[in-house]
């Protein structure tokens, strides 16, 4: 028999009900239609939903079933067939509006040809950032998803889910208001997963709003605080998670090891007040991904590995405000550090970085000390006596040819 914890999860909050609509959809339908207007999918069928301010609000469904096409109804990249959607309290095609939204697509439609901090610096123009804070938000960013060592290759050579962290980051980069995520995780191992819902806490927390679009529940119960389950492009059921999920019938009694005789005491007192049989006793579980996590960290302190690390903490400016950080963020940091602990490293002065290339002034001394001895050069001539004479020279030159000419 399926059972509910008592205990609250640490990933649900309770935004007030009264805080800021920042998205409404009222009546909201979409239907697509063949060469000849005739009506051929209604994806999303009067669908009604508010997203207020700093909640994690969650789009749920199979595949088909409508998420990325309210998604994109949302930003604007499609008219809707009927209803009303208000963004900040204006139209999605609102052009300050979209100066506040950072959206994370299902695909990631990179540039293949920049490298990673191109990217993120192309993006952060788009927002009219300056050449010093697009630099110094670069540079963040890439520490965040753990690209820091590749930043000089090419996103077209990135696998899926590199170019999903490249692209998490420029969805950042303009410190949005409203990010909107469309399968996040997609291509991303456990440890990427996980880092992505840290940070997605770490934006709620500071007073963002995500509207998460996924298939995988699990990455959705860690973080939504509401949810909307679509199937036919119709809302199905939705509400606060933690309600949605609860069975009032059953209750889970978590102590520690009870010797045999008082557990015995226990289970007829409950048999006796209950009247029932359906008890069950069990040890409790651990979830998957906090194992996999421990598991990890001790393989970390023991062995080396040539794959993907894990990214440092979230970058600063997303930060700025944030309440106390998330218990898995220790871990992360943990695998973020080498084996060995590294000398103190003196701080530079913030500049923007270039890319890493070879310094030519440091190549040519260490050419000048492999060379051998060579003999003491000739005294440098005066060039103003050798052009002196250079013109004495072509003046004689000039007067002989005119005399033989005469």
């Amino acid at each position: 028999m399926p059972v509910a914890e008592l205990k609250p999860r640490s990933a649900t909050r309770d935004p007030q009900s009264n805080a800021e609509v920042v998205v409404s959809v009222r009546g909201l339908t979409k239907v697509f239609k063949d060469f000849w207007n005739r009506p051929k999918a209604r994806a999303v069928d009067n669908v009604d939903f508010d997203v207020r301010r700093g909640e994690v609000f969650g789009l749920l469904g199979p595949n088909g079933s409508g998420k990325s096409t309210t998604v994109k109804l949302l930003l604007g990249l499609l008219y809707p067939t009927r209803g009303h959607i208000q963004v900040f309290g204006h139209s999605p095609r609102h052009v300050q509006t979209k100066a506040r939204i950072g959206y994370l697509p299902e695909e990631s439609y990179l540039y293949r040809y920049l490298d990673s901090r191109e990217t993120l610096d192309f993006f952060g123009n788009l927002f009219h950032l300056g050449k010093g804070e697009r630099a110094n938000r670069a540079e963040q960013l890439l520490e965040m998803v753990g690209l820091n060592q590749v930043r000089t290759r090419a996103v077209g050579e990135f696998s899926k889910g590199m170019q999903r962290r490249i692209g998490l980051a420029q969805a950042l980069i303009n410190d949005p208001d409203l990010v909107i995520l469309d399968e996040p995780t997609s291509g991303l191992d456990p440890i990427g997963c996980r880092e992505v819902k840290d940070l997605i806490l770490a934006l709620a927390r500071r007073g963002k709003t995500v509207v998460l679009s996924s298939h995988l529940l699990a990455d959705v119960e860690d973080v939504c605080d509401r949810v909307v389950i679509y199937y036919g492009g119709r809302i199905q059921a939705a509400g606060a998670l933690r309600e949605l999920l609860a069975e009032p019938d059953t209750l889970r009694i978590t102590t520690p090891v009870l010797p045999r005789p008082t557990l015995e005491r226990v289970l007829e007192i409950i048999h006796h007040d209950a009247a029932t049989d359906q008890v069950r006793v069990d040890n409790p579980t651990q979830n998957l991904e906090s194992y996999f996590l421990e598991v990890v960290e001790k393989a970390r302190e023991a062995h080396e590995t040539s794959g993907a690390i894990s990214g440092a903490r979230v970058a600063e400016y997303l930060r700025a405000g944030a309440e106390e950080k998330p218990p898995t963020e220790k871990i992360l940091e943990r695998l973020a550090l080498p084996q060995t602990a590294r000398p103190p490293v003196e701080p530079k002065p913030s500049a923007p970085a270039a890319s890493p290339r070879v310094d030519e002034k440091r190549l040519e001394a260490l050419a000048k000390a492999a060379a051998p001895a060579a003999p003491p050069a000739a005294p440098a001539p005066d060039v103003e006596q050798e052009t002196a004479a250079g013109l004495s020279k072509a003046d004689e030159k000039l007067s002989s040819l005119l005399g033989n000419k005469k």
